[in-house]
């Protein structure tokens, strides 16, 4: 959320009218023609700069002020400031013509950086880009003497082949390729020249150049990295750091061999007539490089690209042994763990290239692996060694399962609450879904833990579970994968008194109660040994230990007071969403018995939920919509489970707490409690139906003068009355006691204390209901017919409302009957 001072800046910019800006603009145009650039120029500039930012659209400026900004965009003895800010002017505002930015690159590379970036954001296909191009690759072949422009040009290199990167030829690809391993390989050892005081009298003094050291402080003895420390560095140095930080893109965009066949076959005799021959000045002795093949010892003779590959692979290597050294500084062991993700990805691109490669690395990578295992703090670093594990263990047969093990079991549970690992674990799990699912067996059992990750930061990775969800469902964990999403705030509220338990000690009250009395409440309970199954079962680490457990209530009410808490309502909010994903999948390949299981986990646990504002309407809704997909797919199950589905049906509580959802268990009772769906349903059945829905309507309709406002809708009156209709026309005796029922509506709808509470269309769609059914009953053969279709007859169904409404036969029928009856829409 922005300021409100701020807020009230950028909506001034919005409402800016096109008048006042082109007033606007003409006055910066004078400003900037003037001399001397004063303090009113540069915020004219920032004020512009706020205008064409602040709206979805590009702003329209005058096309004098447009060059006038290039101009100043291309100048190099103009002031730094307002170079940044024509910069984004012109980003921002419509394109210009790019063709004019390029015609005369400017060699100052300040300068240059900041018409690339116009260009490379304005540009609207690659010939546009095509100049700026050609003068990156010009500027790679020259060696000017400041020495500048080329450590600008690999950001502007690596973000134009990302947009586009059929730009650069085969020719230019090697040309760049063999550069980059100049750099990567070649920097020199010494540290930069420095400028240093030579006391009050005399003037500065040029140091000599002193060696680099490693992160410990031992000094280099082999080449040089991004993990090697000085005080200043040369500009070799810095196409070093560049080029690393550019190699994965690089080996991305352009990921073939760079080879025909028969330099393919040529290499191939190279490599083995050149195999005892010493490599160029570069290879030294380490530790690092003993790993290498001999292969290595003929790089000069490998293709551009292949030289690069082999290259970048041994600078992974010795970044991975640089990162066992103990950092003297916090911010250089930081740098480590960067290092070694980032090395162990691009290892993980070259391996998939060649696989030859894959033989010289699992040795380092399972060393590495074994080094880092069980400290959390390099838990983001275990990704890429899984993903490379993932990739290339079948390769060189290497068993993979500990790794997946302990990265599955240990991370989510331990540490959940980081955020960036939680999003990179996700996306880890996304981009690997289905190969997890066929071969690492406990992926589907931990999604307990998965979904830690979600609990704990339900807003921002509400769409990536909904993407990731349907590879968690298997057969033998779908219905404790559905307990396990309803119990989603649940899982928040405890880890939230985990987290809190770890901070304080159970002897600190006094910081105890500064969390608040309901906090300390529930951490009590949290360190309560009484208590302890529960909270150990709701944050178990995996699947298997049960569907769900049986004092499920007593942990609702435990966790009660923690209902408000922010998590926990944010958590609530992306569980309805979760289930409709849920039930999408499980129902397009869910056999005969999950269904059966599935139904009787929505009569159980609409009631058998966190109470937490508006959380329990919201899911009894995707219980209802999904109700009747399930008895849709598998009409046989209202015989199944007739008996739960009796017990919850005949109770009239339940119509006050889950109205909703008990209107959509009567109507799919009078929808598919039929012979034509399933011989088993016998007359005992319906009659049994019958009689306690009977007595549920005869409850909630008695008139009384002491009687309150009905609590709940003339919809439900009429879907009871509807489905009373259906079931009696499948068992015909029962016809006069429905006719009887219906008959007392009118009284009903007409007492004073439901005139108060309903409207006169209510009442009137009550009545008419209660005349047309009992009309339509006196032809029991009609009634069946409008009433009872048989099963090959639903497809198209005439319904209005598929819940509640009449066939349009029923209306044919009953306006036959009664011709000035008149129909309200339903």
């Amino acid at each position: 959320m922005y300021a409100a001072a701020t807020e009230s800046l950028i909506k001034q910019a919005r409402e800016i009218k096109e008048e006042e800006l082109q007033r606007f603009c003409g006055r910066i145009f004078k400003q900037l023609h003037t001399k001397d650039v004063s303090g009113d120029t540069v915020d004219s500039l920032q004020r512009l700069n706020l205008i064409v930012s602040a709206t979805k659209y590009a702003r329209e400026l005058p096309s004098d002020l447009v060059m006038k900004l290039q101009t100043v965009l291309r100048s190099s003895s103009c002031p730094e400031q307002l170079q940044v800010l024509s910069s984004s002017i012109i980003r921002e505002s419509s394109p210009p013509s790019v063709h004019s930015l390029c015609s005369d690159p400017s060699h100052d590379s300040r300068t240059f950086s900041y018409v690339a970036s116009v260009v490379l954001t304005q540009a609207g296909n690659k010939e546009d880009v095509m100049p700026l191009c050609h003068h990156l690759l010009k500027s790679l072949e020259s060696r000017l003497s400041d020495g500048q422009i080329s450590r600008h040009t690999l950001p502007i290199l690596s973000k134009m082949i990302t947009a586009y990167p059929e730009i650069l030829t085969d020719d230019q690809v090697n040309l760049v390729s063999r550069k980059l391993v100049d750099w990567l390989r070649y920097a020199s050892m010494q540290q930069g020249a420095s400028m240093s005081s030579g006391g009050f009298f005399s003037g500065p003094r040029t140091r000599q150049p002193a060696p680099l050291t490693e992160v410990d402080g031992v000094v280099v003895g082999n080449f040089f990295t991004v993990l090697c420390v000085g005080q200043s560095y040369t500009e070799d140095q810095w196409m070093n750091m560049y080029t690393f930080s550019m190699i994965k893109s690089w080996l991305l965009t352009y990921d073939t061999d760079g080879t025909t066949n028969t330099e393919s076959a040529l290499l191939k005799k190279t490599q083995g007539i050149h195999s005892q021959h010493q490599d160029d000045r570069s290879e030294v002795d380490s530790s690092v490089m003993s790993m290498v093949s001999a292969t290595s010892s003929s790089s000069r003779l490998l293709p551009p690209k292949e030289r690069l590959r082999e290259k970048a692979f041994e600078y992974c290597q010795r970044l991975i042994e640089q990162s066992d050294r103990k950092a003297l500084k916090k911010t250089d062991t930081e740098l480590q763990k960067a290092c070694i993700i980032e090395s162990v990805s691009i290892m993980d691109i070259i391996c998939g290239e060649d696989p030859s490669y894959v033989y010289r690395a699992f040795p380092c990578i399972k060393a590495l692996y074994g080094r880092l295992n069980g400290d959390l703090t390099y838990a983001r670093a275990l990704l890429p060694i899984a993903q490379f594990y993932l990739n290339h263990s079948e390769t060189a047969a290497v068993d993979s399962e500990a790794v997946f093990c302990q990265l599955f079991s240990h991370c989510p549970a331990e540490q959940f609450n980081e955020p960036m690992l939680a999003f990179e674990f996700v996306q880890f799990c996304l981009l690997n879904a289905s190969v997890l699912q066929d071969r690492v067996a406990n992926y589907r059992q931990s999604f307990p833990n998965l979904l830690k990750f979600l609990a704990w930061n339900s807003s921002g990775l509400i769409e990536e579970f909904v993407e990731l969800l349907p590879s968690l469902i298997a057969p033998d964990t779908a219905i404790e994968l559905l307990h396990t999403i309803l119990d989603l705030p649940c899982l928040a509220a405890a880890l939230d008194l985990q987290q809190r338990s770890a901070c304080y000690h159970a002897s600190d009250r006094t910081t105890w109660d500064q969390q608040g009395a309901k906090v300390a409440a529930c951490l009590d309970a949290f360190r309560q040994p009484l208590y302890r199954g529960l909270f150990l079962y709701i944050l178990r680490p995996e699947a298997g230990t049960g569907d769900t457990i049986d004092r499920l209530k007593m942990l609702h009410e435990i966790l009660a007071d923690m209902s408000e808490s922010p998590r926990v309502v944010r958590c609530a909010q992306v569980v309805p969403v979760l289930l409709q994903v849920y039930f999408n999948t499980v129902t397009q390949k869910a056999d005969e018995k999950m269904m059966n299981q599935m139904l009787l986990v929505l009569l159980e646990r609409n009631s058998l939920l966190y109470n937490i504002k508006t959380f329990n309407v919201e899911v009894q809704k995707v219980f209802s919509t999904h109700l009747q997909a399930l008895c849709r797919l598998h009409p046989p199950l209202i015989v199944d489970q007739s008996r739960e589905i009796l017990e919850f049906a005949s109770s009239p509580a339940n119509i006050y707490s889950k109205e909703d959802f008990y209107t959509h268990v009567v109507w799919v009772i009078g929808e598919y409690l039929s012979v034509s769906y399933d011989p088993r349903c016998t007359v005992e059945l319906i009659t049994s139906f019958f009689e306690s829905l009977e007595a549920v309507l005869f409850e909630i309709t008695q008139v009384r003068q002491s009687a309150s406002p009905p609590s709940f809708s003339p919809r439900l009156v009429t879907v009871l009355m509807t489905t009373l209709a259906k079931l009696a026309t499948r068992s015909q005796d029962l016809i006069p006691r429905v006719s009887l029922c219906l008959s007392k509506m009118r009284t009903f709808a007409r007492s004073a204390p439901v005139m108060a509470c309903y409207s006169e269309e209510d009442t009137e769609e009550i009545i008419t209901r209660a005349h047309e059914l009992i009309n339509l009953l006196k032809l029991p053969n009609v009634a069946q017919f409008v009433l009872a279709p048989s099963a090959g007859g639903d497809s198209p169904r005439w319904h209005r409302d598929t819940n509640a409404s009449l066939p349009q036969g029923m209306r044919a029928v009953s306006g036959l009957l009664h011709r000035h009856s008149s129909f309200l829409p339903t």
